[in-house]
């Protein structure tokens, strides 16, 4: 039987400025996003019995509709009229609720997989419309790579590949929700926008001291402030020589930057030693090229 394999990629977010709020409660955004190469294993296989099933290697995700990777699956047998059924096996790696857009890509790649498996012919454009209806980051996850990103962060403009580097992650062992963190967000004149026009530019020279001196998430001064293990765990990093360490996403996971990977490998021990940190990984950017 034909089955599909394909890595879904975790993001970090270079920049993540707010720029208002719209009339559909959403937010327009400015941000570069990155994939990096932490990543999960997904196989979508063919079924003669209708629908969609799935299995996972946590006990404590849910296999139903409510997963976004059988969403993704739904969405394109309702859409295309797909007949039979499909069944997903993920295995996860990236961490669960982290600001990493784990379940995002998840989606993307069952999206990928079902364009393949049943010959649809869809251009990646296609995919991205579809994606984009099941979560905002679900376009990017689907180009990868390195993108400014607009709107609501389905408007995508490719960037040249940052310049590899090591990324260090670490998630403390709380869980935050994204709308909470949108909702508290006070967009008042004295908060601090990362320039986010300085860093595409920043991106575009390949100056990895540059993009790290330039990186800035808006979103860090509602997380943060609720859970000061996100300022502990940057402080680690910075310590061992980080160029810099920032939250992703709405939190609550932390990235480091480091152009020495023994400091980078000092920092992982140490935090993997530490209370602080649930999760811990030392990875590289995805360089996408073209």
């Amino acid at each position: 039987m034909r089955k599909i394999n394909l890595r879904a990629m975790a993001k970090i977010n270079l920049s993540l400025d707010v720029t208002g709020t719209r009339p559909d409660g959403y937010h327009d955004l400015r941000m570069v996003m990155q994939s990096i190469r932490l990543a999960d294993r997904i196989s979508v296989s063919p079924t003669r019995a209708p629908g969609v099933r799935m299995k996972t290697n946590l006990h404590f995700l849910p296999t139903d509709g409510s997963n976004l990777a059988a969403r993704a699956a739904q969405l394109v047998m309702d859409e295309y009229g797909v007949s039979g059924g499909v069944f997903i096996d993920l295995e996860k790696h990236i961490p669960v609720a982290a600001g990493l857009a784990g379940g995002s890509s998840d989606a993307a790649a069952v999206l990928v997989a079902m364009n393949i498996l049943f010959d649809l012919g869809l251009s990646d454009e296609a995919l991205r419309k579809l994606g984009v209806r099941l979560g905002a980051d679900v376009p990017f996850c689907l180009m990868r790579g390195t993108a400014l990103a607009e709107g609501i962060g389905e408007i995508l403009t490719p960037l040249p590949p940052m310049p590899d580097c090591h990324i260090l992650i670490a998630k403390p062992d709380i869980h935050v929700s994204t709308k909470t963190v949108f909702g508290a967000l006070k967009l008042t004149d004295d908060i601090a926008h990362p320039d986010t026009d300085a860093q595409v530019t920043a991106v575009r020279e390949g100056d990895l001291k540059k993009i790290s001196s330039l990186c800035g998430n808006v979103l860090a001064t509602v997380t943060e402030t609720e859970y000061p293990v996100i300022s502990t765990l940057r402080q680690v990093m910075m310590r061992h020589g980080a160029l810099t360490a920032m939250m992703s996403g709405s939190g609550p996971t932390v990235f480091g930057i480091f152009e020495d990977e023994k400091k980078a490998e000092a920092a992982k021990d140490e935090l993997r030693r530490g209370r602080d940190a649930a999760f811990v990984s030392l990875t590289r950017p995805y360089l996408r090229k073209g």
